[in-house]
């Protein structure tokens, strides 16, 4: 299953939440995310300077805007972005969080 090719469907907050066994077949697709308290993925990306970390956080968003899916960003030392995925209506993880994750990987790259 290729995740990026998927899109995010809106979550109205009754949508299960991903357990263990179902987000790992998914965060098995991605690389280097970790997931914290089974409720939420990160990553950090490094970048050269300050121009470079913030031109990846503008396609960041840019895509998040197009996915209707929003991820916390933290931009730290300058040169590095830490980007937080969960869903906020059901208060964890939801298959929009590996979807959106998938995507941002592919900016990176």
């Amino acid at each position: 299953m290729q995740l990026e090719s998927k899109k995010c469907t809106p979550c109205e907050g009754h949508e299960k939440l991903l357990v263990r066994q179902e987000f790992r077949l998914y965060l098995d697709k991605l690389k280097d995310w970790t997931v914290l308290d089974d409720k939420l993925i990160e990553r950090e990306f490094d970048f050269k300077n300050f121009k470079e970390a913030m031109n990846f956080v503008n396609k960041v968003a840019e895509i998040s805007e197009k996915e209707n899916h929003h991820p916390n960003i933290l931009i730290h030392m300058y040169n590095k972005v830490i980007i937080t995925l969960y869903t906020h209506a059901i208060n964890g993880l939801s298959i929009n969080d590996f979807i959106l994750a998938s995507k941002i990987e592919k900016i990176k790259h």
